[in-house]
């Protein structure tokens, strides 16, 4: 097909592809452990049924166990073969979403998707299940002229830390070996301009706990000379940020690398930064996203101002996420962080530090065969040139997919723009870009197969 047919298919197939998107944000797949795992089976069971009706003819819904012995979320495996000696292309997104978090956030109900001003709005509406149709699209575009071997695999866990990603990786090895790896669960620059992702920040996370008493006592009686809990935390979490607001931990890697102009006002627009609030750190701005550090405090357990009583707080824990910058070792930034904390806990308070999440950065070749196949369909499906970009958050999985599979490319693509909003309130895709993401992704498959 030329390129005006595959335009001209996915314009017409685009109002199914946005039903069946609708009909997938309906199923509350939410993977966190708090929340029931049915509606998981749900929504594995409609993406395999998504991926039958698009060609392919072997799909099956497949769970393996993990290292800790137990099940993993139900994944959606599916292979149709290509020519003989044309390349495999392994599509993979994902069908699990966040908790919609508190529902008030929300315009509109999160599991009802409803359109505003072009952007369709649900939780999983950008990430990931826009990522499922991306690739479901193609496929359709494409029909029997696809040219190239596809297995397609969609996770069910990835909001949780794809905890049995690798022990799927390894039990299905020979299924899921391809030349080329698509992983849609990215984003492009801006509305209207697409991008590329070719590195990702790392992740390390724990929990932090201080305690300074046995037990709680009257503030009254012991306020002066014992200090509560909460402030010993506050003055520790203080610590790990210099006056300019810049990760201030010794044995992290941070370099100010990244070649994209990114204005300020943009990312004071897309992040919704208040008027006055104070931009932080140093370097440009794309090397404060992408690749230096970054550490947020995105939890803490304390009694609530409702229910506070006038007694001093014996203990008080918090949650730390840090991301690492490209080339750093995830074990060796969590000892910095470790060391640091130990180091600077006030007044000989006890620390109790437990690990989390670990997860590798990525570094992808820029000037790979596939990526410049994949230019070539961004920049036509757009009209405008792809933009080589940094993602300040953490994909670990890209790096399990590296290890076991050294000799195919990566590809890390997206659907979400800097308004997408995933994994908060109000989270939508745009509906053009969703419909030009469709149509780069079967420009890109049909280049491969050497068709275009």
């Amino acid at each position: 097909m030329t390129i005006d047919q595959l335009a001209s298919r996915t314009a017409a197939q685009f109002p199914q592809i946005r039903q069946d998107l609708e009909d997938l944000v309906r199923i509350r797949s939410i993977s966190a452990p708090a929340f029931d795992n049915q509606p998981l089976q749900e929504s594995a069971t409609a993406v395999a049924e998504l991926l039958r009706g698009a060609g392919m003819p072997e799909v099956e819904v497949v769970s393996v166990v993990g290292e800790d012995g137990r099940t993993g979320a139900p994944a959606v495996l599916a292979h149709r073969p290509g020519p003989p000696g044309a390349p495999t292309v392994l599509l993979y997104a994902h069908h699990d979403v966040q908790p919609p978090g508190d529902p008030a956030g929300w315009t509109s109900p999160p599991f009802v998707p409803t359109e505003r001003d072009g952007r369709l709005y649900g939780r999983g509406a950008a990430d990931d299940k826009a990522g499922i149709m991306a690739h479901v699209g193609a496929l359709r575009v494409l029909g029997d002229d696809l040219g190239v071997g596809i297995t397609v695999f969609c996770e069910g866990e990835e909001e949780i830390g794809s905890p049995t990603f690798r022990t799927f990786l390894e039990t299905y090895r020979d299924r899921l070996a391809a030349d080329v790896i698509v992983v849609a669960d990215s984003a492009n620059w801006q509305v209207g301009v697409p991008g590329l992702t070719t590195s990702l920040r790392g992740l390390v996370d724990c929990t932090i706990e201080v305690a300074v008493l046995d037990h709680a006592v009257h503030s009254g009686m012991f306020g002066g000379p014992v200090l509560d809990a909460l402030t010993v935390l506050s003055r520790l979490i203080a610590s790990l940020h210099d006056d300019d607001g810049a990760v201030a931990v010794p044995g992290l890697l941070s370099q100010d690398t990244a070649t994209v102009d990114y204005p300020e006002h943009a990312l004071r627009a897309d992040a919704g930064v208040r008027e006055g609030v104070e931009l932080v750190g140093s370097g440009s701005l794309a090397s404060r996203l992408w690749t230096q550090p970054s550490i947020s405090v995105i939890g803490i357990d304390a009694p609530s101002v409702d229910h506070a009583s006038n007694t001093i707080v014996p203990t008080a824990s918090a949650k730390l996420s840090m991301r690492i910058a490209p080339g750093q070792d995830p074990a060796e930034a969590e000892r910095a962080l470790h060391d640091h904390l130990t180091a600077h806990v006030p007044f000989g308070a006890h620390l109790t530090v437990t690990p989390g999440e670990r997860g590798q950065a990525f570094q992808a070749p820029a000037d790979s065969t596939a990526m410049q196949a994949a230019r070539w369909a961004f920049a036509t499906a757009w009209g405008v040139e792809p933009v080589d970009l940094g993602i300040g958050g953490s994909i670990p999985f890209i790096a399990d997919l590296a290890e076991v599979y050294p000799d195919a490319a990566i590809l890390v693509t997206g659907v979400e723009d800097p308004d997408s909003r995933a994994h908060a309130a109000d989270e939508s895709v745009h509906l053009g870009e969703l419909e030009r993401v469709v149509l780069a992704e079967a420009l890109l498959l049909s280049r491969l197969a050497g068709r275009l």
